[in-house]
């Protein structure tokens, strides 16, 4: 992942209901969401969805497929974990750092 990937999607997740949007769809996990359970779930308007939905289509952190009639969305897990794995990268300067209750903990500091 590259910087210029990292900035469109950090900057699709810095409003409110997309980052709502995404959570929900981690939440889901691989069998994803169609619009209107997503909408039902977080209270967004359709036409407000759709377009939270694009931006987050267009920044790799979500993938649509059709499955008949209905379209599915899911979080793009691999995104994600590069995403993290490029913020973390030089964390603690190079050292090992442990994962204790969701938090990343740098084992020297």
């Amino acid at each position: 992942m590259n910087e210029q990937d990292v900035v469109r999607a950090l900057a699709a997740l810095a409003q409110q209901s997309r980052l709502q949007i995404f959570r929900q769809l981690v939440v889901a996990g691989p069998g994803g969401m169609t619009p209107t359970r997503l909408s039902e779930a977080l209270g967004i308007s359709a036409t407000a969805l759709s377009f939270h939905l694009k931006e987050l289509t267009n920044a790799n952190l979500i993938t649509q497929e059709r499955d008949g009639r209905n379209l599915i969305y899911r979080a793009a897990f691999a995104t994600m974990n590069e995403l993290l794995g490029f913020l973390t990268a030089n964390c603690c300067e190079g050292q090992a750092c442990e994962v204790a209750e969701d938090t990343v903990v740098c084992t020297t500091c």
